[in-house]
């Protein structure tokens, strides 16, 4: 009789990566609330406010996504090495 191994994949924990994002997007977000323009202000102020701070939101975001699709491309890489 043939005796292998058995792995239960386990959950890999905190993902430190993610809470850091998140935090980054909490910053984006106050340093955003704290430049509201003033009535004084040019026009095109709340547009550029409005564009940074969503743009560097989405790009925390996409770095996040491409983070996790990394994480599941090594899980698969070394479960196709297991199974050699």
């Amino acid at each position: 009789m043939r005796h292998e191994s058995v792995t239960i994949p386990a959950g890999n924990g905190i993902d430190w990566k993610g809470i850091g994002y998140l935090f980054s997007i909490a910053g984006v977000l106050l340093m955003g609330a704290e430049a509201i323009p003033k009535p004084s202000d040019p026009w095109w102020y709340w547009p550029a406010l409005a564009g940074g701070v969503l743009t560097s939101i989405v790009g925390f975001a996409l770095r996040y996504m491409a983070h996790l699709k990394q994480r599941r491309e090594i899980e698969q890489t070394k479960r196709e090495a297991e199974r050699r």
